[in-house]
């Protein structure tokens, strides 16, 4: 999902609560706070000296020990004023994949994809995923994008990798 899109979503739900399943089935806790919005550039050169560079949003979310009695979820309306005043300060690319990082006692921290979305009675529920990481360079280095019996390394001095 798009940064402009998941603003849009909420600007459009702003009376709902905002609830983020991080895995099926486990929502995080309604104490959670919006403590940190990074805005990512990523230069990067993969396996097969392909260079690559695209933007990032990453809504980071951290449940509150003080507040572990609350039941009730942050409303889009608040997130918005949150992510609004962050836009003012550092302005967002709107055209940038939004993800949010998060972490629990039971779930390592890692930057989530949007998945999809569902809006349900009066709630929104954002429905994280981790996404695999996987060769860009495959078509260079010779991999299939099915499951390959027997892997050669990409890395030989014949491959035009690495």
């Amino acid at each position: 999902m798009k940064t402009q899109d998941f603003l849009s979503l909420i600007t459009e739900h702003q009376d709902k609560a905002l609830l983020f399943e991080y895995a099926p089935n486990k929502l995080v806790g309604a104490n959670y706070h919006i403590t940190e919005v990074k805005h990512i550039t990523i230069d990067s050169v993969d396996c097969g000296a392909q260079t690559d560079s695209w933007k990032e949003t990453i809504i980071q979310l951290w449940e509150s020990p003080l507040d572990i009695l609350n039941t009730k979820y942050m409303n889009a309306y608040k997130a918005l004023a949150i992510l609004k005043k962050v836009g003012t300060m550092k302005p967002y690319t709107l055209d940038a994949e939004v993800k949010f990082e998060y972490s629990n006692s039971n779930f390592h921290t890692a930057q989530l994809y949007v998945n999809d979305f569902e809006i349900l009675n009066q709630n929104i529920i954002i429905k994280l995923g981790i996404e695999k990481t996987a060769c860009k360079a495959s078509d260079i280095c010779g991999f299939a994008e099915t499951v390959i019996d027997k892997v050669e390394s990409c890395c030989t001095t014949e491959s035009g990798c690495c």
